[in-house]
């Protein structure tokens, strides 16, 4: 399958209501850039991605500030964002699908993921390059899990040696993961990220082992986590 080219797709609809702040996440400051900025760039510099197109809501105000302030040239147009994210993503492939081959490689990435670094992204496009399916970033689960009842107290301990945390970029190709996610989304799955889909087609994405600092910003002190991972990058060139 040579040939094939990399696009990326940033989901950017979502209100991030677990922050509480009348911000969307994605927009929200970090070290002087709003969060879905650092997000971007990594995916923009990038030698071997052809294109971003973002999913962004109708009633977005803080879109075009953002785009003001990065290298537009790898750009495209925006796409409509949904109601879940799995609709956003849906409404980017049918963006890309104007220019971008069935064959062609799409990087999902979360709009509140700021941290992820260039060997990261390297490290997925290289190991995924000849695979058959596909896959996405993951890192092992290190912590103790427990499995709560309906009253809130532990059912059971439960065995984590095989157990992975999703991260992205998550990464398909077109027509593979825009029929996923379409058979889904009529079968009524609200899938919550894409390679979900590619398993409920009865594919089996492959797991590459990421940098466990590439989180989502979800909660308030996810942002003060993501200063610190960022500026120590920084310093140390």
């Amino acid at each position: 399958m040579s040939g094939a080219r990399h696009w990326a797709l940033v989901p950017a609809a979502g209100a991030g209501r677990r922050m509480g702040s009348t911000v969307p996440k994605q927009y929200l400051p970090l070290l002087g850039r709003p969060v879905i900025a650092h997000a971007l760039t990594i995916l923009l510099d990038h030698p071997r991605i052809d294109g971003v197109v973002v999913a962004i809501d109708a009633r977005d105000e803080w879109w075009p500030t953002v785009v003001a302030g990065l290298d537009a040239a790898k750009l495209l147009p925006s796409a409509r964002g949904g109601a879940e994210r799995c609709h956003s993503v849906l409404n980017g492939l049918e963006t890309l699908r104007e220019r971008a081959a069935p064959n062609d490689w799409v990087l999902v990435h979360d709009a509140a993921r700021p941290c992820l670094t260039p060997a990261d992204l390297d490290r997925l496009l290289s190991e995924l390059a000849d695979d058959p399916v596909g896959g996405l970033l993951a890192a092992p689960v290190r912590d103790t899990l427990k499995q709560a009842d309906l009253a809130g107290r532990i059912a059971a301990t439960v065995d984590r040696s095989r157990l992975w945390h999703a991260l992205t970029p998550q990464m398909f190709r077109l027509g593979m993961l825009h029929d996923a996610l379409r058979a889904a989304l009529a079968r009524g799955l609200l899938v919550t990220d894409e390679a979900a889909a590619m398993e409920a087609a009865g594919f089996a994405p492959r797991l590459i082992e990421g940098r466990a600092d590439n989180l989502k910003i979800t909660r308030p002190e996810d942002l003060a986590l993501a200063e610190f991972f960022l500026s120590r990058r920084s310093a140390s060139g």
